[in-house]
């Protein structure tokens, strides 16, 4: 005699390693200068117009200022001037998505956003070391999107400590 346990379990399909290899992960995909990338769509709270800046004082090149969004003042980063690869061109085209990470949140240039994107966790590969247009440690890797392209799928936590602590040690 079997138990309902048993019997439910004889039912359930059987996770294979092809199915594992399957899995994917939604990210948020952009574009930046000649870069594309993408980061964890959890991340991602919303994604607006670029409106009017406010310059701050001895701030590092990368933060382009402060502007409001919905009553909250948020610090806009050009992550190509972060990643010293020149700087973006803030136009009426210019998008910011903003990110939230336990108590930061901080808004970021695009030049485009290409939207939420699934990718299956076998198309994700480690960051290239010693290599690579974008310093390793803010890559949480790279990944093959449409036509072979290279997607630089960023690290936000390590991006944002990074950035505070550039900008507390100036």
């Amino acid at each position: 005699m079997t138990t309902p346990l048993q019997e439910a379990l004889e039912k359930a399909p059987v996770r294979s390693a092809a199915a594992k290899a399957a899995a994917t992960r939604e990210l948020f995909v952009f574009k930046l200068g000649e870069f594309t990338m993408a980061l964890e769509s959890t991340y991602v709270r919303e994604v607006t117009r670029s409106g009017p800046l406010t310059p701050l004082p001895r701030m590092p090149s990368y933060l382009l200022g402060v502007g409001g969004q919905r009553g909250e003042v948020l610090p806009v980063v050009d992550l190509l001037r972060f990643f010293s690869r020149g700087e973006s061109t803030v136009t009426e085209r210019t998008r910011l998505f903003i990110c939230s990470h336990q108590s930061w949140t901080v808004a970021f240039v695009a030049d485009a956003v290409v939207g939420l994107q699934r990718f299956e966790e076998s198309k994700i590969f480690p960051a290239p070391v010693g290599g690579g247009d974008l310093p390793i440690e803010f890559l949480g890797g790279v990944l093959v999107g449409p036509k072979s392209s290279a997607i630089a799928l960023l690290n936000l936590p390590r991006l944002l400590a990074a950035a505070r602590t550039r900008a507390v040690s100036r």
